[in-house]
């Protein structure tokens, strides 16, 4: 039977998205329809999405579904440059789309749309996305500086550089040391955008958080995914204050240079820079939400996270905080190498400090990075260059 209604699919739209929207424009129940358009797994109670089922009622070709549908991509996209979470997107991008919201899988590299510049951050208990005004341009401009370092130094290490560039970025907002006024005010002024004081209960969203914070984090990115400064981070002496002078030519802080102790850039330097590119945790196959039938609701444990962090930045605007304890930086928090801590809160002390003792993590090899930068290849891998420049797929 083929539906009499055309219901384009969404360029990366989860497959339970557009059952969902599928559904509900020609008055189905959901189950109904996916009675019809999957088959049982042998051997258990669970049922499998089948392309041609899908491709017969909607009138659509097996593979003209799988470009929209990751899902259904065959052979499958490489899920490391995904999330694992599907999200909104743009609004003016899903209005063309009928049937009800639109749920998407997108790249790890996609913060911003910049056609119609709305702000679409990370996964966030499923917040919508916040338009950007005049006075926020320069969060627009730093997506076009994430896909100019996506095609310079591949998928793995833009995903590592922008994630570790959010962590140095929080730490810093967080616990204020003295010399950063600069980034400081770039940071409250955006967040007082995003987010005015008192109107954090109908505004918050941590994925404000990250937008206040994202033009510094992708200029951070910009050194630390070079292949060239992290081999001078990984250096003697000498190279290390290179790459330490940029670092604080880039935050508006020249004189810096790390306390006793070591901070989040000092920590980096000394136990990260010359590792591998650190790798998501989770992919999306390994989540609920692969392949079910059905888009799934956000917890009342999510919701509840949300409620704990607009009280914690009501009370005092640390938007440092909020990042730290957000699972989008985890990738880069909690490294392959970390030895595990008893906790966030020491987790989070950890990773900006190099004051611990010497077995604490694997000692700086004596002849330079074990995994020297630049030996990686251009790891685009199956996120092709055409679908990583496209800027605004709708």
């Amino acid at each position: 039977m083929r539906l009499p209604v055309a219901v384009p699919p969404a360029r990366h739209e989860t497959l339970a998205s557009y059952l969902a929207r599928l559904a509900r424009r020609h008055g189905l129940h959901p189950r109904e329809l996916w009675q019809q358009v999957s088959t049982p797994r042998p051997g258990t109670s669970r049922r499998d999405t089948d392309p041609d089922r899908l491709a017969a009622i909607t009138g659509r070709r097996p593979g003209r579904l799988g470009l929209a549908l990751p899902e259904l991509r065959r052979p499958e996209p490489d899920w490391a440059a995904w999330r694992h979470q599907p999200q909104p997107r743009c609004p003016r991008c899903d209005a063309r789309h009928d049937g009800g919201p639109v749920a998407r899988l997108l790249p790890h590299h996609r913060y911003v749309c910049t056609r119609h510049r709305y702000w679409i951050g990370p996964p966030d208990a499923g917040q919508p996305a916040t338009p950007l005004g005049p006075e926020l341009t320069g969060i627009v401009q730093a997506q076009w500086h994430h896909l100019r370092l996506l095609h310079r130094y591949g998928t793995a290490h833009t995903y590592d550089a922008v994630l570790t560039g959010f962590l140095i970025c929080a730490h810093l907002w967080d616990y204020q040391p003295a010399g950063w006024d600069t980034a400081w005010l770039r940071w409250n002024r955006r967040a007082q955008i995003l987010i005015p004081a008192g109107m954090e209960s109908t505004r918050f969203s941590a994925s404000r958080i990250f937008a206040a914070a994202y033009p510094e984090a992708v200029n951070l990115a910009c050194i630390i995914g070079s292949p060239r400064w992290r081999s001078l981070a990984a250096g003697d002496a000498g190279q290390r204050q290179q790459f330490i002078r940029e670092i604080g030519r880039q935050l508006g802080h020249p004189r810096y240079q790390p306390p006793d102790g070591g901070d989040a850039i000092a920590h980096w330097i000394e136990y990260d820079s010359w590792h591998p590119a650190s790798r998501p945790h989770t992919t999306y196959p390994q989540t609920r939400n692969y392949g079910a039938p059905r888009p799934a609701a956000v917890s009342q444990q999510s919701l509840q996270r949300q409620e704990r962090s607009a009280l914690f930045f009501r009370a005092n605007r640390h938007g440092g905080n909020v990042i730290l304890h957000h699972r989008h930086i985890q990738p880069v928090l909690i490294r392959d190498w970390s030895p595990r801590m008893d906790g966030i809160t020491a987790t989070i002390w950890a990773s900006k400090t190099t004051g611990h003792p010497r077995n604490w993590t694997p000692a700086r090899p004596a002849a330079g990075p074990i995994h020297p930068p630049g030996a990686e290849n251009a790891d685009i891998t199956r996120t092709t260059t055409a679908e990583a420049v496209q800027v605004n797929p709708s």
